[in-house]
């Protein structure tokens, strides 16, 4: 899997939606995490724009996404081609189980991507405080995957905040036990349910 599809599927595919927001919805970090769709409101005109800072050195490209529409299945499409679904137990794409249940540390699951493929997921936070661009958001789940191709081990950390979505991104390539970066994205905007 190369940098440029890690960054496409990450992006278009863990993400939906662009107005500036200077802060998130109030969450409590004490509260209990709710269901996988309270982590990411889909709804069609939902947007983010995220800050891609994936090349080190150079200036941040902006990469937005919009939901455009509900197909029969009951996905929410969006404007890149990536499709999310809310279950009563998860969140997922067309191939994976995002953010699953029970939201608590340690929770762990997996999704078959392909024959030779499969790639684990472990809720590695719950409660968390993240600031980006777009605000400061409380009450955050962060969720590492971690998918082996071809000797090289893909890692990815995905930060839900609730009733916002994905607020920041970072994956890695670990060779030989060593960690390189390759896609970093932190959530600059974002317009949901109309605000």
């Amino acid at each position: 899997m190369n940098r440029t599809h890690l960054a496409s599927l990450a992006l278009a595919t863990a993400v939906l939606a662009c107005a500036r927001a200077p802060a998130a919805p109030a969450a409590s970090a004490a509260a209990s995490p709710g269901a996988p769709a309270d982590y990411f409101p889909l709804a069609v005109g939902n947007a983010w724009t995220y800050l891609d800072r994936s090349s080190p050195g150079a200036a941040p490209v902006q990469r937005s996404v919009r939901v455009v529409e509900r197909d029969r299945e009951g996905y929410f499409v969006d404007d890149q081609r990536g499709a999310l679904r809310a279950d009563g137990d998860c969140l997922h794409d067309r191939t994976r189980r995002l953010l699953c249940q029970p939201l608590r540390r340690g929770h762990s699951w997996s999704s078959v991507v392909s024959a030779a493929a499969v790639e684990r997921y472990e809720i590695a936070g719950v409660g968390e405080t993240v600031v980006v661009p777009a605000g400061t958001f409380q009450g955050c789940v962060r969720v590492r995957s971690q998918l082996r191709s071809g000797g090289v081990e893909q890692v990815a950390e995905l930060t839900y905040a609730p009733g916002v979505g994905l607020v920041r991104l970072e994956t890695f390539a670990v060779v030989e036990g060593v960690a390189r970066p390759q896609v970093r994205g932190e959530l600059e905007s974002y317009r949901v349910g109309g605000k």
